[in-house]
């Protein structure tokens, strides 16, 4: 089964500590195999072998306390 990679920009990460509290909300997120986050660039990168709901990664977004967008 192929890999997918979905971008999307995040917006208020300053630090590493942000980035972890991103990591560790969109991980749990049902169908998310990987999380790739970079507070320099505001860049969430989430891979997945099945179909991830863009809400559902918002909402994880959210709940760590940032926002984002699809990129």
């Amino acid at each position: 089964m192929s890999q997918t990679t979905t971008t999307y920009a995040v917006t208020g990460m300053t630090c590493g500590h942000c980035e972890m509290s991103v990591t560790e909300e969109v991980t749990q997120v049902p169908g998310v195999d990987g999380v790739q986050v970079s507070a320099s660039t505001g860049r969430l990168d989430v891979t997945s072998s099945a179909p991830v709901d863009d809400a559902d990664v918002l909402a994880a977004v959210a709940e760590a306390g940032y926002s984002a967008q699809r990129a």
